[in-house]
């Protein structure tokens, strides 16, 4: 059974909203009446839950614990130039809102030409050949990786990882040529420690991927492309309704939900952070997976039921923070011999997963200059940095520089995951803000002066200015960025259809990108869908669906 079937029913995103027998569930309320509709949390699924609902006349109010719409979905110009803090990317092309919202609103996006910078565990950099060849078997083996999970999920023992997969392929795809051949051996590490390069796309470590449900990490087809001008005009947009015609109370932090009534009239009462409490017909509740994960407990009455508790605890949920550092000037962006060479095209490959960190499936002509430095930079399991990297945790960067002139800024942008992200988190949240500049520069240095034309005298090789998003820190967040699929997990398709399904029978809905269709977990889209989806389901309910949304 494919992952469409198992999931989809009509268009490429419409989700079935299982019950855990395999059926589909039948919400009635009384027919006509307009309902007076809560949601928690103005990010992209509750926003586009709200514009599904206010257009057919719901009363809908939304509660937002931050002083702002957009919850993750969010920008900063405190850099001197807009950037954003959540998604950078559009994951997959092909029937994606966000793709058509981008051109509607004019925003600048782009492909990336496939070349990456790789500097080895010393600190050397790979010949861009060499580099781009070992580039294009990682992603072979996680082509493979995909296909072999997805034709035999069932089979697949829950302990076994990516990591386990990319250790056998290796000695399938590098083989010896000679007993102990030291080269094809060198080889083989080198790619299993790029290979640490996921941990960038789930915000956990590579060794941590199960194996068994890999294949709900694959994405919509199409390209990924990069939002060069930001998501700042396109949340306008989903938001313009919602700030219109719903009421939105900022700065209101949920305590609990209370739901009582009947199926046909239910009752929910929310009670805010202040003892302040609401009362509503239905309940949206879209806070992040990691809330749940640390509320599910305490925070629902009646209890919610186990098995909801286990999805909630089944599903992982990853770090991946952001490190920007803006400096003076491009100083690494100079064209050199090597790195402006025009590389093999990347393996065409049908399975599409999340990109953050190298491009995949973009057949589309690169929109970057080719005399820039690569888009992306990997440093491997770096032993040069004992004192601020004594784990040998790899970094990975894209060069801002890259993009079109008129997005383009001098800016290294750094994604860090897993223990990382936690690492720099907890020094942010322990020490004072007047120290985070510097702490952040020291632990970064090692990495950006392995750059070309890097100069510690040089003042346009030091960082002006440094922003750091510290998901990890926040407690709207989830103390995290978003859902994937770790080692130990039985269930997981399952796991989310509880969770997408929610409680309507008791007026608390779950939305979210951890509800999402299975070709959108972990992305703006899929929570984008999954409000959409709830939204739906309420307007069904009250017999309210009759008009297009």
């Amino acid at each position: 059974m494919t992952r469409i079937q198992r999931d989809l029913s009509g268009s490429p995103h419409q989700a079935n909203y299982l019950e855990p027998n395999g059926e589909v569930p039948m919400i009635r309320r009384a027919i006509g009446r307009v309902p007076h509709v809560c949601i928690v949390g103005a990010g992209a699924a509750g926003l586009r839950c709200a514009d599904v609902l206010l257009q057919q006349g719901v009363k809908v109010t939304i509660l937002e614990g931050r002083n702002r719409i957009g919850g993750r979905l969010c920008q900063s110009s405190s850099l001197g130039h807009m950037v954003d803090l959540g998604p950078n990317w559009i994951h997959g092309t092909d029937d994606n809102p966000f793709l058509d919202l981008a051109k509607k609103t004019k925003t600048e996006i782009m492909t990336w030409d496939g070349r990456q910078a790789v500097f080895d565990q010393y600190g050397a950099e790979t010949p861009l050949k060499e580099a781009t060849e070992n580039s294009e078997l990682v992603w072979t083996i996680i082509e493979q990786g995909m296909r072999y999970s997805n034709e035999n999920t069932a089979d697949i023992p829950v302990e076994k990882s990516l990591y386990d997969f990319f250790e056998e392929k290796v000695k399938e795809l590098i083989p010896s040529v000679l007993e102990n051949d030291q080269v094809a051996e060198k080889k083989r590490d080198t790619i299993l420690k790029m290979s640490e390069m996921w941990g960038a796309f789930i915000g956990t470590a590579v060794q941590k991927q199960s194996l068994k449900f890999f294949w709900l990490e694959e994405c919509i087809d199409g390209e990924n492309l990069f939002v060069a001008g930001t998501y700042h005009k396109i949340l306008n947009v989903i938001a313009q309704n919602a700030l219109q015609n719903a009421e939105i109370q900022f700065e209101k932090k949920v305590a609990s939900i209370d739901s009582h009534g009947t199926e046909e009239e239910p009752a929910v009462s929310v009670r805010l952070d202040n003892g302040e409490k609401l009362n509503f017909d239905e309940v949206v509740m879209t806070a992040p997976l990691g809330w749940l994960k640390k509320h599910k407990d305490d925070a629902f009455s009646p209890d919610l039921p186990s098995r909801l508790k286990q999805g909630i605890d089944s599903i992982g949920y990853g770090h991946l923070d952001k490190v920007y550092m803006t400096f003076p000037s491009a100083f690494w962006n100079e064209s050199n011999s090597d790195t402006t060479l025009t590389p093999p095209p990347p393996p065409t490959l049908s399975p599409n997963v999340p990109a953050t960190t190298a491009p995949l499936n973009q057949p589309t002509p690169p929109t970057v200059n080719p005399n820039h430095y690569p888009g992306f930079a990997q440093w491997i399991s770096p032993y040069y940095a004992p004192e601020t990297n004594p784990s040998h945790w790899s970094q990975e960067c894209v060069n801002l520089a890259a993009l079109p002139p008129a997005t383009a800024h001098p800016t290294l942008l750094f994604y860090t995951y897993g223990p990382t992200s936690l690492h720099i988190a907890s020094v942010l949240s322990s020490t004072p803000e007047s120290t985070h500049d510097k702490f952040l520069q020291d632990f970064f240095t090692p990495y950006y002066s392995r750059l070309p034309n890097y100069s510690p005298s040089d003042p346009s090789c030091k960082p002006a200015a440094i922003l750091a998003t510290a998901w990890a820190n926040d407690e709207l967040a989830g103390n995290g960025s978003y859902a994937n699929f770790q080692t130990g997990l039985e269930r997981g398709d399952e796991d989310v259809e509880v969770m997408r399904r929610g409680l309507p029978e008791r007026g608390l809905w779950l939305a979210g990108e951890h509800t999402a269709p299975f070709v959108a977990l972990g992305t703006v889209t899929g929570a984008y869908w999954a409000g959409e989806g709830v939204g739906k389901r309420i307007l069904k309910a009250y017999g309210l669906d009759g008009k297009s949304t």
